[in-house]
């Protein structure tokens, strides 16, 4: 079974960045999802296996940036331009909504 564990949260001003990492036991397809407070968890970006395909949600296109490391199974999610609607508790998951970790927090201030 493979198993996540997520890192590279924190708190960072409005228009900063921050890149968010998720080291797999095995190399997998992944997914980025996050939950803000009150809200249902919401997809943000993918990834496939080979990691010459992408796709993200609207809100982010243009300022989220999925990536992998094939040799170190880990996959990025380097966040630019970072607005407070994007505070969270972020998630990876296998595939696309199979988490296996326990998140972690970013927080965008204004």
């Amino acid at each position: 079974q493979v198993q996540l564990v997520e890192s590279g949260g924190g708190l960072v001003q409005a228009g900063g960045s921050l890149r968010l990492s998720c080291a797999a036991s095995r190399r997998t397809a992944m997914g980025w999802f996050r939950q803000a407070p009150g809200k249902e968890r919401e997809f943000v970006a993918a990834i496939n296996w080979g990691g010459d395909s992408t796709d993200y949600t609207d809100s982010v296109k243009g300022r989220f940036t999925i990536s992998r490391d094939n040799a170190k199974n880990t996959v990025y999610l380097q966040m630019n331009d970072l607005k407070p609607e994007d505070t969270a508790l972020y998630f990876c998951s296998v595939g696309r909504g199979d988490f296996r970790g326990q998140g972690t927090q970013v927080t965008v201030s204004s």
